[in-house]
Order: structure tokens, then sequence, then C-alpha cells
């Protein structure tokens, strides 16, 4: 059995990605990106909990760490799911359709994959999205002396964010139920406007730090 793409080295993981392997591809890269996003915010929190200067807010430190993890942890399991929910796709666009009987039958595996494919990204986009939340929390209360790692943070989580949407656009392009498409299209259209947004202003706002 292959080993699981969780458990692979970055070395390994990265040239598994770079060959024609089905997985791990965009979804769970994109995942993978979130992760290292946010242990990047967890990070400033490290760095801030204990520190004289920031006693006043070391049990909202705590707390943002303590949703960072959780985070951490669920972007690694969405990297694994990603790959689970996309074998079964690849397998079913060469799924047989010569007569009726077996079109029938493609087009009903097809739509439950689909469905399952456009899942998978749209739950790694609103983990992105509770990510941009959290570290604009280590941002402003974390240490001065990290917060370009909370700038870091939040641009993974950005682009993780932008990532994963491409994996929904293009998993709802291929649905016959276009009012489920249209739908997972909509939700994630909204989390783009609002966390792009958001996660630029926290950037932004880390950067004119350093010039004050």
């Amino acid at each position: 059995m292959a080993e699981p793409a969780t458990k692979l080295s970055c070395e390994e993981f990265v040239n598994v990605l770079a060959s024609k392997a089905p997985t791990p591809g965009g979804g769970g890269a994109a995942s993978l990106v979130g992760a290292i996003g946010m242990a990047l915010g967890n990070m400033v929190g490290s760095l801030t909990v204990g520190k004289k200067k920031y006693a006043d807010v070391e049990a909202d430190v705590i707390e943002l760490q303590k949703q960072a993890t959780e985070l951490q942890e669920k972007f690694i399991e969405l990297v694994a799911k990603d790959a689970e929910v996309f074998g079964p796709l690849s397998k079913a666009y060469g799924l047989p359709k010569e007569t009726e009987e077996e079109k029938a039958h493609k087009a009903e595996v097809m739509a439950k994959c689909l469905k399952e494919c456009c899942e998978v990204p749209l739950e790694i986009m609103r983990t992105c999205c509770k990510a941009i939340d959290v570290i604009e929390g280590f941002a402003q209360k974390g240490s001065a002396l990290a917060i370009s790692d909370a700038g870091c943070g939040v641009i993974c989580c950005k682009s993780a964010l932008q990532a994963a949407s491409l994996n929904v656009f293009i998993n709802t392009k291929s649905m016959a139920d276009r009012e489920l498409a249209e739908k997972n299209n909509a939700e994630a259209r909204e989390m783009l406007d609002t966390y792009c947004a958001k996660a630029d202003a926290v950037f932004a706002d880390v950067e004119r730090r350093f010039f004050e």
C-alpha cells in the first residue's frame, strides 16, 4: 500500500505532486499550504506566551493557539480527504458509456463523485477563512518581533483559499446538477470576496508596521 500523502517527507510530497500520480493534487496542496499558514500564525502565539510585555493579552493568545492547533489538524485531515475522494472520480471518468445502461451508471457515479470532490475543497476554503480570522488575532495581539510570521501565514492561507476555489470550480463545471453547482460556486465566490480582502488587509497592516 502506498504511503499516505500526509506521512511523506516534504521532498517526497513535492516529488509525488510533480509526477503523473493522481494524488496528491491541487486540493491536497492547497490544504497543506493552509496548514503551513496556520502554523506560522501559531508560531507567533508560541513566541508571545510567557512574555511579560504581553501578559495582558496572554489568555487571548492562548485561546487563539487552541483554535490554530485545531485548524492545523483539520487542514492535514483534508489533505488526506482530498486524495480519498479524487481517486474514485478519476476512475469514474473512464467508465464505459456505450449502452444506455452504461451511460446511466456512469452519470450516477459521476454525480456522486463530483459532489464529494466539491465538498472537500469547499471545506478547505471554510477552514482557510477561519484560519485568516485567527491569524488576524495573532497579528493584532502577538509579539511584534514575530509579526512577519503572521503576515507570511495570512498570505499562505489566502493562496490556499484561492487554490481550493479552483478545485471547486473545475468540478462544478462538470456537474449535471446545475442547481447544486451554482450553490457551490456562490459559496466559494462569497468566501473569496470576503476573505481575500481580509487577508490583504492583515498583510498590509503587518507591512505598514515595519515602516512606522
